[in-house]
């Protein structure tokens, strides 16, 4: 009797095993290891799909990326110490999902949701990693002002709540500190801050010093240089997927990403490594493949907004190089730091000339639109003749405009110059813009 009740409960324990899959997973073996690759025979399964490698140091995580001549290639999420040829490959049948939910405010995460700060993740939902941008018919039109409490950008530059804006700039310009002081002072819901291929030193001087107070209501998603190329690419749509969350909420989202430049040099090493050609610079297909399918998931939907700020790091400070130019073709303005501005103790040092927000006209009364507008044509008047002045070859008396400019020069510097630690509130700056622009008109 005994005999059979044992039988049954082995029958029982195999079926509940077929069932659940433990018999029939879908296997594979590493064929070969070639640079930041993988080859195997097997698994049978899509792209995307994430496989664990049994190695004599533990498991390994890797995503399919490719396949070529019958052979899956797969790319590590972490480290591949221990690996061997013949090391089994197991499918899970999944793909890459993030944390999400409030009790992820105020937390800094790796590029593959995982905690970085030493204490564990509760209480949260997954959010796929890809996901489709809102349909463009039912996109919320951008009609409100973001303010961020620095005057040169919402006096001259203002964004709208849903846009997306690239700061361009050479290294050691101040993006970043830049980008601290938005995060500290802009009037959003939560900001998710995304720092990619940054050195590990800069992200805790960045997060204490840069983004301070403002962690609270902030998630930092954080792939340095040493991680995985393909690590590097997921950190910036690990951001963007808890950022939908948000906005799914009905939520006014502020999502940082530094810098496009090294997501599109992760995503590079990445084509490069399963066989794409390069093409411009050394760039393959895939980067200006991959940048619209980030940048249009950010912006309006019917239920919040994500207003996207991305920073795009210009090699030899040129603003025209590809990466530079592809983001500028699809975002919605353009904030550019100049070395010139740096150099001179100019802080923040935007060149208000170069730089662009396509949505200003819109989330802006018409009298402030006039305003800047005035105010670009001083500053435009005054640099055209900045050689003359600076050498003493232009009298005044020969041009009214550029004497306009010439003596409403000093009080146009005091206004575009801020400190870091201090906040512009956005209704005080427009005041400080209309007497600017009151005092200019006064001296006609």
């Amino acid at each position: 009797m005994n005999d059979k009740n044992n039988i049954k409960d082995i029958l029982g324990k195999l079926k509940d095993e077929v069932a659940n899959g433990a018999l029939w997973k879908i296997m594979g073996r590493v064929d070969k290891a070639v640079g930041l690759t993988i080859e195997s025979v097997g698994p049978n399964a899509p792209l995307g799909e994430l496989c664990e490698i049994d190695t004599v140091k533990g498991k390994v995580l890797a995503e399919i990326v490719g396949f070529k001549e019958n052979k899956v290639i797969l790319m590590p999420l972490n480290d591949t110490e221990g690996l061997s040829v013949g090391a089994p490959i197991m499918s899970t049948g999944e793909r890459l999902s993030v944390p999400v939910g409030n009790s992820v405010l105020g937390r800094i995460i790796d590029g593959l949701g995982n905690s970085l700060d030493g204490k564990p993740l509760t209480s949260y939902k997954s959010y796929p990693l890809n996901a489709p941008p809102p349909n463009p018919i039912t996109r919320k039109m951008i009609t409100q002002p973001l303010p961020v409490g620095i005057r040169v950008i919402d006096a001259l530059l203002t964004i709208g709540k849903g846009q997306r804006i690239g700061i361009f700039s050479g290294s050691g310009v101040g993006k970043s500190t830049l980008m601290g002081m938005i995060a500290r002072n802009a009037e959003s819901d939560v900001n998710v801050i995304c720092l990619v291929g940054e050195r590990g030193r800069e992200v805790r001087e960045f997060i204490e010093r840069d983004l301070g107070s403002g962690l609270k209501r902030s998630i930092v998603v954080v792939a340095t240089s040493d991680k995985p190329a393909l690590v590097r690419v997921k950190a910036i749509f690990t951001a963007t997927a808890i950022a939908e969350y948000f906005r799914d909420q009905g939520k006014d989202v502020l999502l940082m990403a530094d810098s496009l430049t090294r997501f599109a040099l992760a995503q590079r090493e990445v084509g490069l490594a399963i066989g794409e050609p390069p093409a411009t610079r050394g760039y393959t297909p895939s980067v200006f493949a991959l940048f619209p399918k980030l940048l249009e998931r950010a912006g309006n939907s019917d239920k919040g907004s994500i207003t996207g700020i991305y920073t795009i790091l210009v090699e030899g400070d040129d603003i025209n190089e590809p990466v530079s130019d592809t983001a500028r073709g699809i975002l919605d303005g353009h904030i550019v730091l100049t070395r010139e501005l740096s150099n001179a103790n100019h802080y923040p040092a935007i060149d208000v000339l170069k730089s662009v927000s396509r949505v200003m006209p819109s989330v802006v009364d018409p009298s402030t639109m006039k305003s800047a507008m005035f105010l670009r044509e001083l500053m435009s008047t005054y640099n055209s003749s900045k050689d003359m002045i600076s050498i003493g070859a232009y009298k005044k008396g020969t041009d009214p405009k550029i004497d306009r400019s010439i003596e409403i020069h000093d009080e146009i510097e005091k206004f575009l110059r801020q400190s870091v630690d201090e906040s512009a509130p956005f209704d005080e700056t427009i005041q400080k813009l209309q007497k600017i622009v009151e005092t200019a008109r006064a001296k006609e």
